[in-house]
């Protein structure tokens, strides 16, 4: 475990090499965040009401405009209108047609009927739901966009980890970027619904190869004592991405076009092939020594160091011969105790962060408000997290961190339910904080997760771990929708639940706080808590 640290720490292990790669592999994560969420608005659902021919009339004898025409012909309740139903009226052919007061007398007495006409929606913007007409009972489709990516990411986890761990970090992140950026311009000029899911999905499996492969990457960069170097800058990084995000939608009024540009950025990365090179950690590993030790030269030469010989050769096994690399998988996970625990532990840690924080983000929806200006708020209110987390992450603890910060985030979740409604500022600034502890919770066990496997397993464990989020993503909203049917509330009550057993279960995994990335099962199996 300690020869290829100890490597490191002769030619630098936290130099100018390493802060450049950290700086290159951080930019994509910008286009990972609209990925992720970009769905919030390229599938938003705008205003709409069901459109007739008898609205027609009214428009093209009286002279009406839509939102008037909309306002008396839309039928509604007692606390809202029913924009999936139409008056089941004749239109009268009295020379009072046109007033819209005996209209509304006249219709609001009326059975309703199922829209069977076309739908009009606010012009402002138009975005998946509008263009093809997802509303009502087509609504369902809607949620398979971001459903489809879901499971796009948890094959992908799987798939790429493997290509990753088996091929190498730095072609995995070449094909999964070039990837992004072909099925992103796909997905703007898909002219059908099934088509754009079906792109969704492989964009999906490529988002997921992108964010591992690129994370590992960087990380075996550097020395157990900086990579949480790795993961502040990431999360910053991640951060700007959501708060672009919102400006930039409103700026790019068309979904065509927001598409567009969030995809074309995706094929600068290919020139990584030239600039970034392979982990010197994953060659050492296959036995591609002489390959290795050219990556150590330069990161030296960088780093101003210069290798001695003596710690060359009493570090390295021969350069000329190949090793036979025993292959990995899944199963591997689940072989030796200490390893399979942490694969359980960690498994539940990623779906319950991602059920919670994605559960909060679209909560925004229920309570309405303005999207862009909700969106941005939280996104900034966000930003400190990877400073915060860098702060913390050595001080505490990775293990007392995620406890912490998950415990903060359950109460703040079992409260706010309960708080008075005559203190809402005070609800949100609970609420927020519960948000912020969910991110730095989130933040920590993405880092750890790491860290508490070899480096033959690093990747596959990484993968197969935060899999779980991407069964979390699917689970999230309608753990949402259905229990707030019940009461609004209810979501927080679970969310609350989860993380107070999330803080308990991480105390049983091992402290990395500086100790070395462990290179083999034994490493592993040694560590004690």
């Amino acid at each position: 475990m300690a020869n290829v640290d100890r490597l490191m720490e002769h030619i630098g292990d936290f130099g100018p090499f390493q802060k450049k790669i950290a700086i290159l592999g951080s930019l994509p994560v910008i286009l990972f965040a609209f990925v992720f969420v970009g769905v919030v608005f390229l599938g938003h659902t705008p205003d709409y009401w069901c459109w007739t021919p008898g609205s027609e009339q009214l428009v093209d004898e009286c002279g009406w405009t839509e939102v008037k025409v909309r306002e008396v012909t839309v039928p509604h309740s007692e606390t809202a209108r029913l924009f999936c139903q139409r008056y089941a009226a004749n239109w009268p052919k009295s020379q009072n047609k046109c007033d819209a007061v005996k209209w509304e007398l006249a219709l609001n007495g009326s059975q309703t009927l199922p829209c069977d006409g076309r739908w009009v929606f606010d012009k402002s913007y138009t975005t998946t739901v509008s263009e093809f007409s997802l509303v009502c009972e087509r609504a369902w489709l809607a949620e398979l966009n971001q459903v489809l990516l879901a499971c796009g990411f948890f094959i992908g986890a799987f798939v790429t980890s493997y290509i990753a761990d088996r091929f190498g970090r730095k072609p995995c992140v070449i094909a999964s970027m070039l990837g992004l950026g072909i099925t992103g311009v796909g997905i703007m000029l898909s002219p059908w619904y099934p088509l754009l899911l079906l792109l969704r999905f492989v964009q999906g499996f490529c988002g997921k190869g992108a964010w591992t492969a690129t994370y590992v990457l960087v990380v075996e960069f550097f020395g157990a004592e900086h990579r949480k170097f790795v993961s502040m800058v990431s999360r910053i990084f991640y951060s700007v991405g959501l708060v672009i995000l919102p400006g930039l939608a409103y700026v790019l009024v068309s979904w065509r076009y927001l598409q567009l540009a969030m995809s074309l950025p995706s094929f600068l990365f290919v020139a990584y092939y030239w600039f970034v090179p392979e982990s010197p950690r994953w060659l050492f590993s296959q036995g591609r020594n002489t390959e290795a030790m050219k990556v150590v030269s330069n990161m030296a030469k960088c780093n101003n160091r210069v290798l001695p010989q003596k710690v060359f050769r009493s570090t390295m096994i021969p350069l000329e011969k190949k090793k036979e690399v025993p292959s990995v998988s899944v199963k591997d996970l689940f072989r030796t105790p200490n390893i399979r625990k942490n694969t359980l532990i960690l498994t539940y840690a990623w779906f319950t962060s991602t059920v919670v924080f994605q559960g909060l983000v679209l909560r925004l929806g229920i309570t309405g408000g303005n999207l862009f200006l909700d969106f941005f708020t939280y996104a900034v209110a966000e930003l400190p997290t990877g400073l915060i987390f860098y702060l913390l992450v050595d001080r505490v603890g990775r293990r007392c961190l995620m406890a912490m910060t998950n415990l903060t985030a359950g109460i703040a979740c079992l409260v706010v339910p309960f708080m008075s409604t005559n203190y809402s500022w005070l609800g949100k600034s609970v609420a927020i904080i519960g948000r912020l502890a969910v991110a730095i919770g989130f933040e920590t066990v993405n880092f750890a997760n790491t860290e508490m496997y070899p480096t033959s397993l690093r990747n596959v464990g990484l993968s197969v771990c935060s899999s779980a989020s991407d069964i979390g993503a699917i689970a999230s909203p309608f753990l949402l929708y259905r229990l707030s049917n019940v009461w609004k509330e209810l979501p927080l009550i679970l969310y609350g639940v989860m993380l107070v057993l999330y803080s308990a279960l991480v105390t049983l995994l091992p402290e990395m706080s500086g100790v070395s990335l462990p290179e083999n099962i034994e490493d592993v199996e040694n560590l004690k808590r």
